[in-house]
C-alpha cells in the first residue's frame, strides 16, 4: 500500500490516511498506517535499524485524512503539547443522513465505554468536554455535506455529537446511522489541518481532498473547500 505524503522535512511527516486502515497497531495485527509510515522512512532515506517516530494524534479506522507523525522526540514533545492544548486548526467534511441547514455549536460531555462513546451530564465524574462547530454546505435527497470545526479531540466525537442531534454520519451504524456508505467505512475526512512547525514556529496548513467514494457527492462544494 502507497502511502500519500503531503509534506516531509526533518521535523514532520503528514499523510493523507485512507479510510479503513488503522492509525496505529492494535489487537487485529491489521496493516496500520504508523508501521507503513516507518517502513516509508526507512526506505526513502536507506536506515538500518528502527525508525524513530511519533505518534501525536489519530484518526478512527473507518475515517480518511490528513495525520501528522513527529520525525524526532522534541517535535513529538511539541506536537503533543499542541494537540493536547487543542490549538491545531482541524477541519473535516461530513456526509450526514437528514437535511440539514445552517450552521451551529456543538457542545456536550463525554465518556467512552468499551469503544463505544456517550453523551452523559456535566457532572459525570469521567466526563470529558467535547466543542465543535459546523456549517452545512448542500443538502440533497436527505444526506447533507456538513463542514465541520473541531474544537477539541475527543474519541468518536464528531460521530457521536452529530448522531445525538439526529444526523448520524453516513455508513456509521454504531452511532445511528441507516445507510452504509462505502460497505465499511464512513463519510468523515479531515480535510484541512494547520499546526505550528514544532522547531521553526511558523504555522503551517495542509488540504486533502476525500478519496475517491465520494466522488460524486458535493463535488463542487468539496472542490471549493479544499483549494481554498
Amino acid at each position: 500500500m502507497n502511502l500519500d505524503v503531503l509534506y516531509l522535512d526533518n521535523h514532520l511527516l503528514v499523510v493523507n490516511k485512507a479510510p479503513g486502515i488503522l492509525a496505529q497497531a492494535d489487537k487485529t495485527g491489521d496493516l496500520d498506517l504508523f508501521t507503513l509510515a516507518k517502513q516509508f522512512l526507512k526506505e526513502k532515506f536507506g536506515k538500518p535499524g528502527n525508525v524513530f517516530l511519533g505518534l501525536v494524534h489519530r484518526l478512527d479506522r473507518p475515517v480518511s485524512g490528513i495525520m501528522v507523525f513527529a520525525r524526532t522526540s522534541k517535535a513529538a514533545g511539541r506536537l503533543s503539547v499542541q494537540f493536547r492544548d487543542n490549538t491545531p486548526h482541524k477541519h473535516y467534511l461530513a456526509l450526514v443522513e437528514g437535511t440539514c441547514s445552517g450552521s451551529g455549536t456543538c457542545k456536550d460531555y463525554l465518556l467512552k465505554e468499551d469503544q463505544q462513546v456517550r453523551i452523559v451530564p456535566a457532572d459525570h465524574p469521567q466526563a470529558r468536554y467535547a466543542e465543535l462547530s459546523w456549517r452545512a454546505l448542500a443538502h440533497n435527497q436527505g444526506i447533507t455535506l456538513l463542514d465541520v470545526s473541531l474544537k477539541t479531540g475527543r474519541p468518536h466525537q464528531i460521530r457521536i455529537q452529530l448522531s445525538h442531534r439526529g444526523f448520524p454520519v453516513l455508513g456509521d451504524m454504531r452511532y445511528g446511522a441507516r445507510s452504509e456508505f462505502d460497505g465499511s467505512n464512513i463519510a468523515l475526512h479531515c480535510y484541512r489541518l494547520g499546526i505550528e512547525h514544532p522547531t521553526q514556529k511558523k504555522p503551517l496548513t495542509w488540504a486533502a481532498k476525500p478519496p475517491a467514494a465520494w466522488q460524486g457527492k458535493y463535488d463542487n462544494e468539496i472542490a471549493r473547500l479544499c483549494n481554498h
